[in-house]
């Protein structure tokens, strides 16, 4: 750690030096700065840089390797754990680095490291094409794909990081590096999931698909409902074509002008049913779902793009996930499931979610660390609400959902999904043997673990 006086003259050169913004202690903004989507998250860093590009970046690493400080990294700013801020540690916030550029003739984008998942949607949306994106319009692309990438597209077009052409990164020792099947190969496998260990991703190049059509059938029914919901949506899919997705899931009835006003605050069971085709095969597929009695329903073709913002929660509410994957989804698991589904805090925005892999998911490339891809089901109980009095049943039943349902867990885990759950967890997200070879390249990019705010490997 630098003294005081060092410390002091440093940043000041770096507030002159650095295009974007830099917050410190005390300055006006900095607070601001600071937060982010879970409201359970209160930490200081000692400075936050807004660079605007890859040479800010540069600058910035440098900066803190100059005063021996912790660099986190900052994109979307969405993961449960918060780890897009440290105590003390310099942040390098790329919020302002969200430029789109789509090659509709080479179906691939390049994505700057600071863009959300709506400024990849809405890029692409004009040329008709898409590629596997989070379920939520305000998750950061970077952490998203480096972290695995799964989607309402995944079961058709794989894994976001099965797409994943090119990533252009800063490294540890503030060198800019451009990792690609020949560039740097050993880097670019382990950015196949290792998240943010390795660098910083300044941009990142994208596979796209042609997605001219897209489809859903989001119905919701009274909670009793729930079993014969789930097994009609498990039957559906199981027998579905891989253009099929979407998720089963029970929720408080939302404030939304489709629910019926005496269901808002209500527990109730859903389906949604995503398509990425014409409305017509897509009520083919959801006609036992919408035989079934129901409170309402939404049916019809959607651009992607505004499916991606349905299921997004406001910013400055409590967050607290988990997840677990699955063997499969018997009649013994679902009653397992709807149960915690009737246990589920309300009237809370907390989700109890199911839904499928396969198809691309399973038939993906099984060398990258991501060992979660060959389960056939995956659940995510996705705790959020507002007030802290409900902390501690909000984070108990995620608990629970998790240990109810192990008896039919793979075992593996979908490392965005979860927060800081220990380092088994981690080697759970990775592979064991995938773990080891991971710490070899951490040790050859890193090796000081200069970037620990993370899912983190420790070099070998």
């Amino acid at each position: 750690m630098a003294s005081p006086s060092k410390a002091g003259a440093a940043l000041a050169a770096f507030r002159e030096d650095l295009v974007g913004d830099v917050f410190a202690q005390g300055d006006v903004g900095y607070d601001e700065a600071r937060t982010v989507f879970n409201a359970m998250i209160d930490r200081r860093p000692a400075v936050i840089a807004q660079c605007v590009d890859e040479a800010d970046v540069v600058r910035t690493v440098r900066f803190a390797r100059d005063l021996d400080l912790k660099i986190a990294v900052r994109g979307g700013g969405h993961s449960v754990a918060g780890q897009a801020l440290g105590d003390g540690a310099v942040v390098v916030d790329l919020r302002h680095m969200r430029a789109v550029t789509v090659d509709p003739a080479a179906e691939a984008v390049r994505v700057a490291g600071g863009a959300t998942m709506s400024d990849l949607d809405r890029a692409c949306e004009p040329f008709r094409l898409a590629t596997t994106g989070g379920r939520a319009s305000t998750t950061g692309v970077g952490g998203f794909v480096l972290g695995g990438g799964s989607g309402w597209l995944d079961r058709c077009c794989g894994l976001a990081v099965d797409n994943l052409l090119g990533v252009e990164l800063v490294t540890a020792d503030g060198e800019r590096v451009h990792a690609s099947a020949d560039e740097h190969p050993d880097l670019f496998w382990a950015l196949h999931g290792g998240g943010g260990n390795f660098g910083i991703a300044t941009a990142l190049t994208l596979k796209l698909y042609e997605l001219p059509e897209f489809s859903i059938a989001l119905v919701l029914y009274l909670p009793e409902y729930g079993r014969e919901v789930v097994r009609t949506y498990r039957d559906v899919i199981e027998a579905a074509p891989v253009e099929a997705s979407g998720a089963v899931l029970y929720l408080t009835g939302p404030p939304d002008e489709f629910v019926p006003s005496h269901l808002v605050g209500k527990r109730l069971s859903g389906a949604l049913l995503t398509y990425a085709g014409t409305e017509e095969d897509m009520r083919k597929l959801a006609q036992p779902l919408l035989a079934l009695p129901h409170e309402t329903e939404i049916v019809g073709a959607m651009p992607y793009a505004d499916v991606q913002c349905m299921i997004d929660d406001p910013p400055g509410m409590r967050n607290y996930w988990s997840a677990e994957y699955l063997t499969g989804a018997p009649d013994d698991f679902v009653d397992a499931y709807c149960a915690l589904g009737d246990s589920m805090p309300v009237p809370t925005g907390t989700q109890h979610l199911l839904w499928p892999q396969g198809g691309a998911v399973a038939d993906g490339p099984h060398e990258y660390p991501v060992p979660y891809r060959d389960a056939a089901w995956a659940v995510h109980p996705f705790g959020i609400w507002a007030d802290p009095a409900d902390d501690e049943r909000c984070v108990q039943w995620v608990r629970d959902v998790r240990a109810d349902v192990r008896p039919w867990s793979t075992g593996d885990v979908y490392l965005n999904f979860i927060g800081d759950e220990g380092t088994e967890r981690v080697v759970a997200g990775l592979g064991t043997e995938n773990t080891r070879r991971l710490a070899d390249v951490k040790r050859r990019y890193d090796p000081d673990n200069v970037f620990r705010f993370n899912h983190n490997i420790r070099p070998a």
